[in-house]
């Protein structure tokens, strides 16, 4: 009895072994896939535990979550046949466990080069029928979605989905954007120039309609003050006619003070007349009449 005592460690060791060998555990971020002899036979475990037969089977885990397949810059060329460099990536995931082991050995590595020939060979296709707006413009959206597609139809070889695919950045080549540049620098002026063109036209035009109402205002403000001046002139006259009407003598004499003020003022000048001109008639009145005259004159 004492003997069997000594093999009962050795024995429950033994069962403890053939018990974890015969056992495996999927948890449940994986899946896995059952070989016997390299032959699958079993696809699809649900997480848990699950048993197989001690070196007869081989169990393959493989992560299920998704994953990102972050490639390298590519060139690429336009319907224009102008080079972009177009950075992108790839959200995917396991979807066959059995014909992605069969397709890949299930190597992260393998699977990583071939699905990204596969999206290069697509980006190719998608960049080679657009130009350069329509890539970069709202077209952009439907041309991932056509991408993701094909990309998924493609990674069904590989037993994998592709859920999605996007590109982080569009880049020119040096010597393309230096002439996109140009273009657009050329453009902006071309804009600016014609801009400038419809400011001066307009400007032209609101001084043109200034001057316009500069002339009108002018000529409706001399209209009215001749206007003005005429009717006052003939109010002058009125009055004048008035004035000479109440006493034409006095009004003469009044007339004939102001032309001797004028003509015997100091201004040295010299008149040569008669001395029966009518000019002189008020020098010959009498009565006083030619002395009033001659103090009017020297005044």
């Amino acid at each position: 009895m004492d003997r069997y005592k000594m093999f009962l460690p050795a024995v429950l060791a033994a069962a403890v072994l053939l018990l974890w060998s015969s056992t495996f555990i999927v948890n449940e971020w994986q899946t896995a896939i059952k070989l016997r002899l390299g032959e699958i036979i079993g696809t699809d475990y649900p997480p848990g535990l699950h048993f197989k037969v001690p070196l007869l089977n081989d169990i393959k885990l493989f992560d299920r979550r998704i994953q990102t397949l972050d490639s390298s810059p590519q060139r690429y060329l336009t319907v224009e046949q102008k080079a972009v460099i177009v950075d992108s990536y790839v959200k995917w995931r396991i979807a066959d466990p059995a014909q992605y082991f069969r397709s890949t050995g299930g190597s992260a590595s393998r699977t990583s080069r071939l699905l990204s020939e596969r999206i290069s060979g697509s980006l190719r296709e998608e960049f080679g029928r657009r130009t350069i707006q329509e890539v970069v413009s709202e077209d952009r959206a439907e041309m991932m979605s056509d991408l993701t597609k094909k990309a998924d139809l493609q990674g069904n070889a590989l037993g994998v989905e592709v859920i999605d695919v996007r590109i982080k950045k569009i880049d020119l080549p040096p010597e393309v954007s230096e002439s996109v540049y140009m273009r657009m620098r050329a453009e902006r002026e071309r804009v600016a120039s014609d801009l400038r063109a419809k400011g001066k036209e307009a400007g032209e035009r609101i001084r043109a309609d200034a001057d316009r109402q500069r002339t009108v205002t002018l000529a409706d403000a001399y209209k009215e003050s001749e206007e003005t001046r005429g009717e006052g002139d003939a109010k002058a006259t009125d009055i004048y006619a008035a004035a000479y009407s109440a006493d034409p003598d006095f009004y003469a004499f009044y007339r004939s003070l102001n032309a001797y003020r004028g003509a015997f003022g100091p201004g040295g000048d010299m008149m040569v007349l008669q001395p029966e001109s009518e000019f002189f008639r008020f020098f010959r009145n009498q009565g006083g009449t030619a002395a009033a005259v001659n103090q009017e004159v020297s005044k």
